[in-house]
């Protein structure tokens, strides 16, 4: 089973710019299109968690079933959801056969949805 310390690691073999605010918890900063990366040690489990944008008061419908359209054909890892009046972006590993490889990957595909969706998910941000 992987450590905090492993974690760790391999976010400084991935040269990733974080804090570690408390044990067991990295915020990384500075990877393109993501402000803040939440990466927490959750009991057996890794867990990945972005805030991408407050929920629109408008158009939220339309959102909601393009958020669905892009779970089921286009995030390898994570899903999108919504949590409070905030979407995020989500994903758990587990620790007992997490490898660097699948750390790194978890990281890039997020941050490559981020990117990659955004023109399909910022013209609700206008649209609060």
């Amino acid at each position: 089973m992987k450590t905090a310390a492993d974690i760790q690691s391999y976010l400084l073999k991935m040269e990733l710019p974080y804090e570690e605010p408390r044990e067991g918890t990295w915020v990384v900063r500075g990877l393109e299109g993501v402000d803040n990366m939440i990466i927490t040690l959750a009991g057996p489990v890794l867990v990945y968690r972005i805030k991408l944008m407050e929920i629109p008061r408008h158009h939220r419908e339309e959102l909601f079933r393009t958020l669905l359209e892009l779970n089921a054909t286009e995030m390898m890892h994570g899903a999108y959801g919504v949590e409070g009046d905030a979407v995020i972006i989500s994903d758990a590993l587990q620790l007992e056969n997490l490898d660097y490889n699948e750390f790194a990957a978890t990281v890039d595909d997020i941050t490559l949805a981020v990117a990659s969706h955004h023109g399909r998910l910022a013209k609700y941000r206008e649209a609060a």
